[in-house]
């Protein structure tokens, strides 16, 4: 669930550097399959195997989203985002995302303004970080309090970030009740002090993550987009559903293109993005700068990777990609937690995602979560595709 967290792509692909694709990339010692280059250097499609899948991935669209985007003085080497995931967009997560390349910003999950300025990294399960990932990861706060926020904001920024990234948009209750995340959308006045603080407080770049509102009429959340770049904002990452709502209904594109047309500054839109198809749709219709993805990076680590053409996710030509990044993630999980029955439960949230992409995955959730420690849980992964299950091209929503 989102909402719930330099200069040039990251170094650690090979193929990120080779637009031949001639290069392997690598994540811990996973072997990834680069995609073939169509003549004239431009990352093709992913060929053969499984009939249709990424057919809409063409070159110009790769392009497009390997395309920098400016943010305030900084610039993002890309066009396709990370969104801040709580609880699901740790540290570990992020690392197998920057290591198989393509995402154009890293997002941490959402952290406490209150608890920044004092946090240690080392503890805290939120605002942790490699070393390597900061000149191109965003943190993302949550508060009430614009003083707070803007005491945070220059933690993040003395730590190195790329920037600072404000939680308008969360509307789960436990943070609207504390007067932060999307009940900051209630007081037009309150949520443009907030940016305003902030903007007064650091340097680097701040980004507003912020959706309608609780009215369904956009002209409110056009009006606010106006207002944070008055205020200092240099991106706006849009979702255009209202407040309330849950995904019960669709998102309304339009609303981004109202939000886009409204301001200068570079809005990214976000909201049940899950095949190159949906990018492509989304970029045309709605004139923004770039994608923010949520739950399709929660179930397919590697779309960055393969929407800007670094690797073929193909099921059927590529089939130990949907093994091998996986058992990636847990291993990364196991390296940063000692306790192991909580990289278990944090490999268990990431499975809930993934096993939305098999076209009988509710089958596989008794088989595949089966265990508190992860050995049983690679154990259960490594029998359970063995022999790849059957793939939907586009993920079950009934479990996404």
């Amino acid at each position: 669930m989102t909402d719930v967290l330099m200069d040039g792509m990251p170094d650690v692909s090979p193929a990120l550097h080779d637009p031949d694709g001639e290069a392997t990339a690598t994540v811990a010692s996973v072997a990834v399959r680069p995609v073939a280059a169509a003549p004239g250097g431009q990352p093709a499609g992913p060929a053969g195997g499984q009939a249709g899948w990424n057919a809409d991935l063409t070159p110009g669209l790769v392009a497009r989203l390997r395309r920098p985007v400016q943010v305030g003085a900084r610039t993002a080497p890309g066009s396709l985002w990370l969104a801040p995931l709580a609880g699901v967009g740790h540290v570990a997560f992020r690392e197998v995302i920057d290591n198989l390349g393509g995402c154009g910003l890293l997002f941490t999950g959402m952290c406490n303004a209150r608890a920044v300025p004092t946090e240690n990294p080392a503890r805290s399960n939120a605002f942790t970080w490699r070393a390597e990932e900061l000149e191109r990861c965003v943190c993302q706060l949550f508060g009430a309090d614009p003083s707070e926020m803007a005491e945070a904001a220059r933690r993040v920024e003395a730590e190195g970030f790329f920037g600072v990234d404000i939680n308008m948009g969360c509307s789960v209750a436990a943070i609207v009740r504390r007067g932060c995340g999307a009940d900051l959308l209630r007081d037009e006045e309150r949520a443009v002090r907030m940016v305003e603080s902030v903007r007064r407080a650091v340097d680097c770049p701040v980004l507003v993550k912020f959706r309608t509102g609780w009215s369904p009429d956009p002209q409110g959340a056009v009006a606010l987009a106006r207002r944070f770049e008055d205020a200092g904002a240099d991106a706006l990452v849009f979702h255009p559903r209202v407040a309330p709502d849950r995904r019960t209904r669709p998102p309304l594109r339009h609303h981004i293109r109202l939000v886009k047309e409204a301001v200068a500054i570079p809005v990214l839109g976000n909201g049940e993005v899950f095949t190159p198809g949906d990018a492509a749709s989304m970029l045309e219709t709605t004139g923004c700068d770039g994608i923010s993805l949520g739950r399709i990076a929660l179930g397919r680590p590697w779309v960055f990777a393969a929407w800007t053409g670094l690797v073929d996710d193909n099921p059927a030509s590529n089939p130990d990609l949907w093994r091998d990044i996986p058992l990636a993630l847990l291993d990364a999980l196991e390296r940063r937690h000692a306790d192991r029955k909580y990289a278990a439960r944090l490999f268990k949230k990431f499975l809930l995602y993934f096993i939305a992409n098999f076209t009988y995955g509710n089958s596989l959730r008794g088989p595949m979560l089966k265990g508190d420690d992860p050995a049983d849980l690679r154990t259960a992964l490594v029998d359970t595709l063995a022999t790849l299950p059957a793939i939907t091209r586009r993920p079950s929503a009934l479990m996404f």
